[in-house]
Order: C-alpha cells, then structure tokens, then sequence
C-alpha cells in the first residue's frame, strides 16, 4: 500500500487520513490495514495515509505536520462514535493546518447495525435471543447517543430486545447490561454483539461479562471501508465551500449535555 507511505501526489484530490485508535493486537493491526486497503480499491485516485492517536505509530499530529503545505486533506476517523479522540485529538490537529478538516466518525449507521446482525447469525444467536449491545465507552453523552441509534436500528432488525452496555466510562457496564438483560428478558440465552471494529483489550473483555455468547468484531468487512469513504466524500464538499455538518443545528437529545457538537457545526 504504497500510497501510505509515499509523499502525496501534488494535484490530486484530498487526502484521506485514515486514522485509527491504534492496538497492540496483531490481528486487529491487520483489520485495521485492510480498512486501508479497502478504501484505496474503491477509490484508487485517493492518497490514503495511516495515522493514530494511541498506542500505534505515526502520531496523526506527526502526519499533518509531514503533509505539503499546498494540499488539502482530510481526517476520517476510523471510531465508532464521536469522543475525546474525535472531539479533542482529532479536531486539534485538523486545526493546527489550513486545508485542514475532520470527518465524522463512522457509526451511527445502519450498515453498521446490519454487520452486528450478521454476526450475531454466525455466532449462533437466535433471532429471539436477548443481546446487549456492547461498545468500548465514553464520558460524552453524544457518544452513547451513536450507540443508541444503533441499537435502535439493530433492534429493528430482530424479535429479540436489544440493550446497551459499556466497556468504560459510561453505564450500565457490558456485565451490569447481561445481568439485567437476563432478568428483563425471560430469555435463556443472553448474546453480547461485540460493537467494535478488531479484536483487541475491549473486546476479550467481553468474555468476561457473563453472556452466553459473544459476536466477532465488525471487521473484516469492505463495508467499513465503503463508510470510510462516505465520511470522506462529505468532508470534501465542506472542503468545497458546501454546507458543514448538520448546520441546520442538531436536534439530537445529547446535544444539550455537551459543550461542542461535531455534527451541528458548532466550533470545537
């Protein structure tokens, strides 16, 4: 994957940043690659560079300070849901350049909701099984507003109800969630649907939690990579001059709770 490491092409269209979290995991090092991999088949005239901004390097601060300074670029977040990583790491280093501007993350989406449910069928859980929704976790409410619309799209697809835990920062925890899951429900099985993208610390926690079962990763799935590029199709006409977004302001119940917003344009 030449073009993440190669300097930019001059001239060409924005480049695409694709940063991740970064693991110590080998294998989820490697789902995280392919995303990469994936998003420069689908769209072969785009530079994609990795960054990180944990555990993994190059420091995404380190790969906008490297970028030529007449060449436009855009950070895709490769997180589920907005956080300290996307409202915070990110939206400081896509300001610290002119040309400069952030995607939003990939979640919500119902593709998203749709790969959830197909692990659930390959783990073996049955459409009437209870679940719990498991996500990593973050102090901002607008965080657990993501995993919400994802649930709901995820419940939609079954008989079964669905419910949220966490893995940090915000509650109920993935445990707490099972147990209560398994009161409410009168189910006998109780299935965690692993809500993140590569094996790694939060995801072997999970086996830990008391369900029954527990769903793989989202990835691999080229339909992460297909997000990937929406989020950066986006960002490019903001680039562009178009609208930011959700300039309308944002109606979502979160919005009130936080003092910035990624998806209401409002400075953060």
């Amino acid at each position: 994957m030449a073009a993440m490491t190669a300097d930019p092409a001059p001239g060409g269209p924005p480049v695409l940043i694709a940063c991740s979290h970064g693991t110590d995991n080998a294998q989820g090092r490697r789902e995280i690659d392919a995303v990469r991999a994936g998003i420069e088949a689908l769209r072969p005239g785009v530079d994609v560079l990795e960054a990180y901004v944990d555990v993994q390097e190059p420091d995404l601060v380190d790969v906008i300070a490297s970028l030529p300074a007449d060449r436009p670029a855009v950070i895709v977040p490769l997180l589920l849901s907005v956080g300290y990583h996307v409202k915070v790491d990110i939206a400081r280093a896509a300001a610290s350049r002119p040309g400069t501007v952030s995607a939003l993350p990939l979640g919500p989406d119902p593709r998203l909701a749709r790969i959830l449910q197909q692990r659930l069928g390959e783990a073996g859980v049955d459409d009437a099984d209870a679940v719990v929704l498991a996500a990593a976790g973050s102090s901002d409410a607008c965080a657990a507003e993501d995993v919400a619309e994802v649930r709901a799209v995820l419940a939609e697809l079954r008989t079964g109800s669905v419910r949220m835990g966490f893995g940090s920062k915000a509650v109920p925890s993935v445990p707490d969630a099972v147990v209560a899951q398994r009161a409410a429900s009168g189910q006998p099985t109780v299935a965690v649907a692993s809500y993140l993208l590569a094996p790694g610390f939060f995801h072997d926690q999970l086996a830990k939690a008391g369900a029954d079962v527990v769903s793989a990763p989202l990835l691999p799935s080229r339909v992460i990579s297909e997000i990937a590029l929406a989020r950066y199709d986006e960002a490019v006409e903001r680039l562009s001059g178009g609208p930011s977004p959700g300039s309308a302001g944002c109606d979502r119940p979160c919005r009130a709770r936080v003092p910035s917003c990624v998806r209401s344009g409002v400075a953060l």
